[in-house]
């Protein structure tokens, strides 16, 4: 193989992690006061659709005065 066909897997194998933890990336930004179980929740659960929609859903949305 040519170093193009390693350099092309490894910006694909990049691309799809930072895809696959964007609501982790976006939970410790905002600094979520529940980061760490999204984190677990993208990283455990993030393999299916179901699973990665939810921890992205929950990484955006606002959080009561109470909690922060």
């Amino acid at each position: 193989m040519q170093i193009w066909t390693y350099v092309l897997i490894a910006l694909f194998a990049f691309s799809a992690l930072f895809i696959y933890l964007i609501p982790t990336v976006i939970a410790f930004k905002n600094r979520h006061p529940k980061r760490l179980w999204i984190a677990l929740v993208d990283v455990v659960l993030g393999v299916t659709i179901f699973g990665w929609i939810a921890a992205l859903l929950w990484a955006t949305a606002k959080t009561p005065l109470a909690e922060k």
